[in-house]
């Protein structure tokens, strides 16, 4: 990419296979409920080391499934970190749970086994779900979170949203399993890999990916031997009716169309280049940045993962600086430079302050009151990297 073209803080690569694989799909007459959600479905599951993997319309509908599925509901609480997108505290309360909101480290932005525990001391009621956030594309403590659900009986779901193609340090990606019942993915276009939109739930309990397939169509179920309405449902000679189909709870539409699980299966084999793109750009940040060290610092790395850097995020003391960050984005951004800032607090929302009251949480906020993710995408150059120190800098002088 040049290094005089806008430069977002992420954007997808799309390339000619990609759309071949669409226009394929286009063509064959087959736009929904066909062959491709299969081996998308397929291809995923093998990539993480997961069992099974069900996509879905978007992160947000994963995130709402696996909720659903760990059977949270009225009288229930899960547990979030405050940092996060809205939609990992949503989809508990979209089942009528509660949260309650677990506090940050305040240089990495990640839930720690320690304010995992401060959480379940707070919580008002006995804790039924945790939803550790692996933000940024890093994976904090999950062992240590994992061990203490464990002895809680608590459900984990993990919100790998920003870590497809993360690794953990000792073997295995997040989603495979071996820290969590559920986990959920996002195929949004600034993510690692780009659906559109879309969503995937991974889980090695077979019983429950058919659950998931269930819960993302409107639980419409046609097999007759699960059909209860006998009379309706047979003919006289005790066939099953060609036309008929039973629900028996309310499910959703949460169905990913062909056409976006033809493109994921096109971009899921350029994947790891994706990734090994991200992490060399990454590691010339961290170089560049070394000049304005008295300024910022690039976001602690994770000891237990190795990030597929979904953002790229630096901590600046804006007061210390004595600079307002609306207008040092400003700047950038007329610049040529685009930037954001991930995530305000969701314990700070209108909606959650009037549920719960405030919240004292003194690692959310400081973290939250220094960070800026940087532009990161597959199609930077170098020279596009030190465009944005360039203008980065300028910026605090």
């Amino acid at each position: 990419m040049s290094a005089d073209k806008f430069l977002p803080y992420g954007r997808h690569a799309i390339d000619d296979a990609d759309i071949e694989a669409v226009v394929d799909v286009l063509k064959s007459g087959m736009l929904t409920c066909g062959p491709q959600v299969e081996r998308f479905e397929t291809a995923f599951a093998s990539y993480i080391g997961a069992k099974h993997a069900v996509v879905c319309s978007n992160g947000t509908a994963a995130l709402h499934m696996a909720a659903i599925e760990c059977g949270l509901g009225p009288g229930d609480t899960a547990i979030v970190p405050a940092i996060t997108f809205l939609a990992t505290a949503n989809a508990v309360r979209m089942t009528g749970a509660d949260v309650c909101f677990a506090d940050v480290c305040p240089d990495s932005g990640l839930m720690t086994a320690e304010t995992f525990s401060d959480a379940l001391d707070r919580s008002n009621s006995p804790v039924k779900a945790v939803l550790p956030v692996h933000m940024n594309g890093q994976s904090g403590e999950i062992q240590k979170i994992a061990a203490i659900a464990r002895k809680k009986d608590i459900r984990i779901i993990t919100d790998c949203c920003h870590a497809l193609g993360s690794e953990y340090f000792g073997g295995g990606r997040p989603g495979d399993g071996q820290y969590e019942e559920y986990a959920t993915f996002s195929l949004h276009p600034v993510k690692s890999i780009a659906m559109g939109e879309g969503g995937v739930v991974t889980t090695n309990d077979a019983k429950a990916a058919q659950r998931l397939r269930m819960l993302r169509g409107h639980a419409m179920e046609r097999n007759p031997e699960s059909w209860q309405n006998g009379k309706l449902a047979f003919a006289e000679d005790g066939s099953g009716n060609p036309w008929y189909y039973e629900m028996d709870k309310l499910a959703y539409n949460y169905r990913a169309t062909d056409m976006q699980c033809a493109l994921g299966l096109s971009q899921l084999k350029k994947l790891d280049d994706f990734i090994k793109k991200r992490r060399q750009i990454a590691d010339w940040y961290d170089e560049k940045l070394k000049s304005l060290s008295n300024r910022l610092q690039p976001i602690d790395r994770s000891a237990y993962s190795n990030s597929a850097w979904h953002l790229y995020a630096v901590l600046i003391d804006f007061e210390l600086c004595n600079r307002d960050r609306g207008a040092l984005m400003r700047y950038m951004l007329e610049q040529g430079v685009g930037s954001q800032v991930h995530y305000v607090p969701v314990s700070n929302q209108p909606y959650y302050r009037k549920l719960y009251g405030k919240q004292d949480l003194p690692g959310t906020h400081r973290y939250y009151d220094r960070v800026l993710s940087l532009p990161i995408f597959p199609d930077m150059s170098e020279a596009d990297v030190e465009k944005v120190v360039t203008v980065l800098s300028d910026a605090l002088n």
